[in-house]
């Protein structure tokens, strides 16, 4: 499946039905009044959070949606059929935007979401309804009124527990493929990965998502390499794992490097909480693993995790110490839902 995270679409929901002009015609009724139906609503648009959903690809191939218009009354005092809704199903993490691009009309943040983005027209009123005692026939009916149309943009912003981030070839792929079902393609040179991948992590019977986008390089918050399209993908995981490629001379230099991107793409980004490995143990000894975690430690100036994912070392560690955070998080998500309810 191929991964789209943009989209722009066009929407309009359906015209409302027109009223009828209508009388009874029926034998030994010489002065039936009015009959006429009023006219259908028409449909509308609703956005929908569809977690089986995480890219917009779908939107690639078909870009214009119109609900259809409500049926217009006719005599008898039949009244128009509405028009069908359209339900568009979005991955959840899907920001609806206005044509703009900047004006945010919807955060599509939770798989329960449903909302009615364009509302259908009314329909028209037939002369039925403007009878009364003082106007028993009625020669008015009114037409439906219009709906709404506009062009929204579709920007998907990946829901995950966990973001991994790294420079390109520092193993972030094999963590996924180690510690998930998902299969990303794995090669020994840079920027393998293209796009976003997700996999489900499991770990003494508890379970997260696990995210890992290209890797970065210095001056990805300005737009360069290809890492810096997929950030806004963990700006919403509740912690980062920060693979460190142990093998490298430059190992401390490009945790650095790694940082201060964050920072300057996302102040909240850099604040989130950080799992830091020195990944590729395996290419090391045991002299060579403890110095350079040790030197890695002064800079994160906290705990550092020396693992090889290819082999397996130290995996489950990590994985429980990222499963201890994501619950603690999930925890403090429920309690401040809990009270903005009560508020």
């Amino acid at each position: 499946m191929q991964f789209l995270d943009e989209a722009k679409i066009y929407l309009k929901s359906g015209d409302g039905g027109s009223g009828c002009m209508a009388f009874r015609r029926e034998a030994n009724v010489p002065r039936g009044g009015p009959s006429g139906g009023n006219g259908g609503k028409g449909g509308s648009l609703i956005i929908k959070a569809n977690r089986e959903l995480n890219t917009l690809i779908d939107f690639r191939y078909k870009q214009h949606f119109r609900a259809k218009n409500g049926e217009h009354g006719q005599g008898s005092m039949r009244d128009g059929k509405g028009g069908e809704d359209i339900i568009i199903s979005v991955p959840v993490g899907t920001q609806i935007f206005a044509e703009d691009g900047e004006t945010i009309l919807f955060d599509v943040a939770d798989e329960n979401f449903e909302k009615v983005l364009l509302k259908g027209g009314d329909g028209g009123f037939g002369n039925t309804h403007y009878k009364s005692s003082t106007n028993r026939a009625p020669r008015k009916a009114t037409e439906g009124w219009s709906g709404e149309e506009m062009w929204v943009w579709l920007k998907l912003k990946l829901l995950c527990d966990v973001g991994l981030v790294g420079m390109p070839n520092a193993g972030k792929s094999t963590f996924l493929a180690k510690t998930t079902r998902a299969k990303p393609k794995i090669a020994d040179y840079p920027f393998t990965t293209l796009k976003p991948q997700l996999g489900v992590a499991y770990i003494d019977e508890s379970e997260f998502v696990i995210s890992d986008i290209p890797g970065l390089i210095e001056g990805a918050s300005e737009g360069v390499g290809l890492g810096h399209r997929f950030l806004k993908h963990i700006e919403r995981s509740r912690v980062i794992l920060h693979l460190v490629d142990g093998s490298q001379e430059g190992f401390l230099q490009n945790y650095k490097i790694i940082r201060s991107e964050l920072k300057k793409y996302s102040p909240l980004l850099a604040k989130k909480n950080e799992v830091v490995a020195l990944n590729k143990c395996d290419f090391l000894s045991e002299e060579e693993i403890a110095e350079k975690t040790k030197l890695l430690k002064e800079k994160v100036k906290a705990e550092v995790y020396p693992i090889s994912a290819i082999a397996g070392q130290g995996v489950e560690t990590v994985l429980r110490k990222l499963n201890q955070i994501v619950k603690k998080a999930k925890e403090k998500e429920k309690k401040e839902q809990k009270a903005e309810e009560k508020e």
